[in-house]
């Protein structure tokens, strides 16, 4: 290997980095999540009457941009033939936005596209579903008229709301608002697109489920007769869950798209559409719209981003000294969490102490980010400096997370959960749950290793390995929840364990290095396709990309004592992947929502490659 080649490479994106650092300290990184999210905001924008054209035509423009040859549009670049539920989305979009029309080609191409795969009515995702309901263009689902006080009453029904996953419920909350009142706004102007549907029927296919039957028997009880006088009313219960958990920016717990819907749930609740509620939402929307080109993302990634980077750069041979990463410490200093969220229903009498995902995310820490600023701030936290309880907070509130299975989730500790069949909608079993996963618990097993010396021996640590070692699969693989997806869980999982000193010719150790010899591309590296994430089994995406490519070689360079030509051919595939910037750079490898939405994190083609190279030459450098 060439050891020269690789430490510029590494100080050429160290430069990089250190030149787009904002003077605050923060990376600020906008990640691309697809159309999803603009398709949703021209909606909403036209449906409260707000001429914001310059905003509408660019986010217009953008998505017809994304647009391929056969009319569709996809959710990541080798989706076959394209995605139904995209498609849709964005043909409504443009045409409410008045820039294209019925007529013009391309748009007959999206219409042939959605009736060709059955037409709206095969449509699986719930965000999808709502906003089509929302709107008149579709029935809502029957199931989702759940009852509010199945949720929001002491009539004992057995439907626990915290069951679910917090970015679950806060949509959640908003849609059965919705979906109680039948609320459907369709100004004149809108546009019909009941010609998109195969047939009469509005109604999903998906929604004949043994939950529809059930909700439609609880809706006809009368279950607001037997609530005791003093209940609140369930409605009103419901909109203070909302504004209970709205971020100081005006997200709803951060998320956009939560955020799109509880506005029209607001609406359903008979609110004007000028009201100062539905404006400090509307200002949380833009507030997280991309700065350099017109994107609305889901959540911000300010503290992932920064956590990360200055991580990475340390790794890098940055001093902890330097400015950039004292500058980038105190801002996640100020952003550790001092309120209790709904993560304390199930973790009671521990003090809050972790970090979110985003800039002005204080109700919803999650252990990947907690982990992340812990290292990253553990050079600036000291007696002296009287910070260490701000660390030792910290570290107390990530352990205490850790599962009674003693993996680690990402959110929420796990609770008692709705059964998986409760919801037929695209990924649902994945969304609404947060349980253990080995991509996780692998990273916080790094921290423990690396950070604190941490090893096997000890019966706590050795139960989270245990863990960890029964989550593999047959061929040797493990899958990564929250990236794409066997590559990433195998290349955690082998991190983790080896960083608590697993050894490296462990059974399981060995059969996941001889399964990822087994995926290398021709070319040296990896490369898997999001499609794994939807299928959960290995997909190939015959050609590599640099976070997938970094994520086997950690493993390997786990493993190996010495560089070998595998190793080596992954460098080489790693470096000329960094240099090519095709349409490999910027594939998604983050997993949002399994099956519907997949992201690309810019800050990934730096510090996943940077932390590979750094590893490979501290340790086979000399």
């Amino acid at each position: 290997m060439d050891m020269n080649r690789i430490r510029a490479r590494i100080d050429e994106m160290t430069a990089d980095l250190l030149r787009t650092q904002s003077q605050d300290g923060v990376w600020r990184m906008c990640f691309d999540s697809g159309t999803m999210t603009d398709s949703y905001l021209i909606i909403l924008l036209r449906l409260l009457g707000r001429a914001d054209e310059h905003l509408i035509h660019l986010l217009a423009a953008r998505i017809a941009s994304k647009q391929e040859a056969n009319g569709a549009w996809k959710i990541y670049p080798d989706e076959l033939e394209g995605n139904l539920e995209a498609t849709a989305e964005a043909y409504f979009a443009l045409l409410y936005a008045g820039y294209y029309h019925a007529a013009d080609p391309r748009m007959l191409m999206a219409k042939q596209f959605i009736l060709y795969l059955g037409g709206l009515s095969e449509v699986r995702n719930l965000l999808t579903q709502v906003i089509f309901a929302a709107t008149g263009q579709a029935e809502w689902p029957r199931l989702l008229r759940i009852p509010l006080e199945a949720f929001f009453s002491d009539l004992g029904i057995g439907l626990d709301l915290f069951s679910i996953s917090g970015h679950a419920r806060v949509h959640l909350v908003p849609t059965l608002i919705m979906a109680n009142k039948q609320f459907v706004r369709r100004p004149v102007t809108m546009p019909n697109l009941s010609d998109l549907f195969v047939g009469s029927s509005r109604a999903f296919t998906n929604d004949s489920t043994w939950i529809s039957a059930l909700n439609e028997f609880i809706s006809s009880l009368p279950l607001t007769s037997l609530l005791p006088s003093s209940s609140k009313a369930a409605l009103d219960q419901a909109e203070a869950f909302m504004f209970e958990r709205l971020e100081p920016n005006g997200t709803l717990l951060t998320f956009s798209t939560a955020t799109i819907l509880m506005i029209l749930a607001l609406l359903a609740l008979d609110y004007s559409p000028q009201s100062s509620a539905i404006n400090r939402l509307l200002t949380g929307i833009y507030s997280i719209i991309c700065k350099d080109r017109p994107h609305l993302q889901v959540s911000s990634s300010e503290v992932w981003d920064t956590a990360m980077i200055s991580y990475t750069l340390r790794e890098a041979g940055i001093p902890p000294s330097h400015n950039a990463l004292e500058r980038a410490g105190a801002y996640l200093l100020n952003r550790q969490q001092n309120r209790l969220g709904d993560w304390a229903i199930r973790l009671q009498n521990t003090p809050a102490g972790g970090w979110g995902f985003s800039d002005v995310n204080t109700l919803y820490p999650d252990v990947d980010d907690s982990a992340a600023a812990l290292r990253a701030i553990r050079p600036y936290t000291s007696v002296a400096n009287g910070l260490y309880a701000n660390w030792q907070r910290g570290l107390n509130w990530v352990l205490a997370m850790r599962n009674d299975d003693r993996g680690w989730p990402a959110f929420e500790r796990e609770g008692n959960q709705l059964p998986a069949s409760f919801f037929t909608f695209e990924g649902s079993a994945d969304i609404s749950t947060d349980p253990s996963t080995v991509d996780l618990t692998g990273r916080v097993l790094s921290f423990l290793g690396n950070e604190l010396g941490m090893t096997i021996g000890h019966q706590w640590l050795d139960d989270s390995v245990q863990w960890v070692l029964s989550q593999q699969t047959r061929n040797g693989s493990w899958y990564g929840r929250w990236g794409i997806a066997y590559i990433h869980g195998t290349g955690a999982a082998i991190q983790g364990m080896t960083a608590v000193g697993v050894p490296a010719d462990h059974p399981a150790i060995k059969k996941g290095i001889k399964w990822l010899l087994d995926i290398q591309n021709d070319d040296g590296g990896w490369g898997e396709s999001c499609l794994s994430d939807k299928v959960k089994r290995y997909v190939p995406l015959h050609a590599s990309t640099p976070s997938q490519t970094a994520w086997a070689l950690d493993a390997l360079t786990a493993a190996y004592t010495k560089p070998t030509p595998a190793l080596e051919s992954g460098v080489n595939a790693l470096l000329q992947s960094l240099e090519r910037r095709d349409w490999t750079y910027t594939y998604p490898t983050g997993a949002l929502l399994p099956g519907s939405m997949y992201v690309h994190y810019p800050s990934n083609n730096y510090v996943w490659p940077m932390l590979a190279l750094s590893a490979i030459l501290k340790k086979y450098g000399s």
